[in-house]
Formats: C-alpha cells, structure tokens, sequence
C-alpha cells in the first residue's frame, strides 16, 4: 500500500487532484455486510486514491477500525487510513494498536486528540498518555513506518475559546512534528478554506497539502445536529434553503449533491489538492458529484 504522502505528491504533478473517501465502522453484523457487499463496491467504482476508517468516541472502535482498513486493503487494494485518537488509552496502549497497524499492513494513520466517550463534555486526559494530537504525531513519527495526517478547522477548533488564529498556530505544531497532510473538518462556505490554507501557507510556512473535507447534505434535520456538534457553520443562504426543504430527506439529498459538487468545483479551482468526502456510509450523493465533476 502507498503512503497517502506519496499519491498527493503524485497527484499534484500530474496536475490532477486525489480524490479520498470516509467510512466510519458500522455497529452492527448487517450493517458490516452492506459496507463491504454495497456501499465499498459502489465507490470503489469511482477509483478513488485512498480511503480512511473512522475511531469512535473514546476509542470505542479500536479494534474494529484496525480489522476494516485491513480487509478494504487486503480485499480491494485501496490504500486505507486508520484514524488514531489519544482517547482513553496511555501511550503504552497506543504504541500497541500502532504495532498492530503495521502487522496488518496500515501504513497511513490520522492522529486526533479525539472525542471524549459518547461525544459528549470536556477531553480528559489519560493518565499516562497524550493531552494534545501534536504529541501524538511526535510519538507516531518517533515510531516510523507511517505517513501521518491530521486535522484541521477552517473555521477554528470548537474547543479552542483563543480564537482561529490560534488554534491554526497549533495546527503549525503539529506539522512541525512530523503531520504530512492535514484533512479538513466539514465546512459549506469555501472562502473558510481559502482564508485557512492561505493563513498556513503565507503566514505560518505550512507547505503540506491542506485537504478540503466535504459532507453532501443528506437531510436538512441532520446536518443542522452534526454542524452543531462539531461547530461548523451554515451560512445564512444555506439555512434558509434547508428550511424550505425540511423533512423532505430525498430533496435534500438532490439538494446536497449539487450543492457539494458546486463546492468542490469551486474548491478545486482555487487550487485544492483533491476532496475528502464524508459519505457516512452512504455512496449515492458522493459519487453522483464525483460523476458531476468529471472524476468517476
């Protein structure tokens, strides 16, 4: 498997962009069999670059993270990325799911700080591990074998009460110590982007790719709740378009594809090195505006 390092690097001088795609684990036996039997399947039809396995609150998925980046590897030759949190383990507990990364083959990790169990209520950290995700990424780099991402907010960490500015400084850090890549939080006005790759770029020396990560809407009641949660903001236009729509999910969705491919084509004409979609196990809309681009 190819470090994801490697494929942007690739991509961009071939002056085309890489496209990824996101999983999170399912929780239950039918919903492994869809993953694997539909949903990987459908996207795999569009060749995407990589994808990447998501890491429940808390660390709640550990194993199972690590077991689907294996077998999408292993049964579909698509380079995975395994995310990594500092959640609820010391580093003796994660120097161990790293070593268990590499004898299955994963050789692309995101570190992340993480989310506290059940998403809700302050990080704590765990006695013996790591407070911050720029530790992590100095310990992953220590370790070697690995391209290692991380993340970024284009409109500041919701935790970070200093300010964006700050919180993208950090983001610098991160880099510093060892980040290859950086994937963004989901966001629906791209001058966000802009303003943040620009700010790492011109102000902070970041040079690594800065990758835009996309969420097609698939209903209005529902991106309203995730934007809450993770701190993303909708713009005035959008909300009142959503309202218009309400309960309807299916003309959201219609709604949601156009709305993410205008996003992306705008995105990668501004110079984004590729999308990361979101796609929640969910293939349709993300490769119906991967068709819509041009890049199925």
């Amino acid at each position: 498997m190819e470090f994801i390092r490697d494929i942007h690097a690739r991509q961009h001088a071939a002056g085309q962009p890489a496209i990824s795609v996101e999983f999170f684990p399912p929780k239950t036996d039918e919903g492994d069999r869809t993953l694997f039997e539909r949903t990987l399947p459908a996207l795999l039809e569009a060749r995407p670059h990589y994808c990447s396995v998501t890491y429940g609150a808390g660390g709640s998925t550990r194993e199972k993270t690590l077991a689907i980046a294996e077998r999408i590897q292993r049964d579909h030759s698509l380079t995975t990325m395994s995310h990594l949190t500092c959640v609820n383990a010391t580093q003796a507990q994660v120097r161990e799911v790293v070593e268990d990364a590499r004898r299955r083959g994963i050789r692309n990790l995101l570190a992340l700080r993480g989310d506290p169990p059940g998403g809700q209520g302050e990080f704590c950290k765990t006695e013996g591990g790591f407070e911050f995700s720029h530790q992590l990424v100095a310990f992953l780099r220590e370790l070697g074998g690995f391209s290692i991402g991380c993340a970024g907010f284009p409109e500041g960490h919701i935790a970070c009460r200093e300010g964006r500015e700050v919180d993208w400084q950090r983001l610098a850090g991160k880099v510093a110590a060892g980040a290859e890549f950086i994937v963004t939080q989901l966001f629906f006005d791209n001058a966000d982007y802009f303003t943040f790759r620009d700010h790492l770029r011109d102000r902070l020396g970041v040079a690594v790719p800065v990758i835009p990560g996309v969420l097609p809407i698939l209903s209005a009641p529902g991106v309203k709740k995730f934007t809450q949660l993770c701190g993303a903001r909708l713009p005035a236009g959008l909300v009142a378009r959503l309202d218009e729509i309400g309960a309807d999910d299916e003309a959201a969705a219609a709604f949601g594809i156009e709305f993410a491919a205008e996003q992306c084509r705008g995105l990668l004409a501004g110079g984004a090195p590729g999308i990361h979609f979101y796609t929640l196990n969910k293939p349709r809309s993300t490769l119906e505006v991967l068709r819509r681009l041009g890049l199925a």
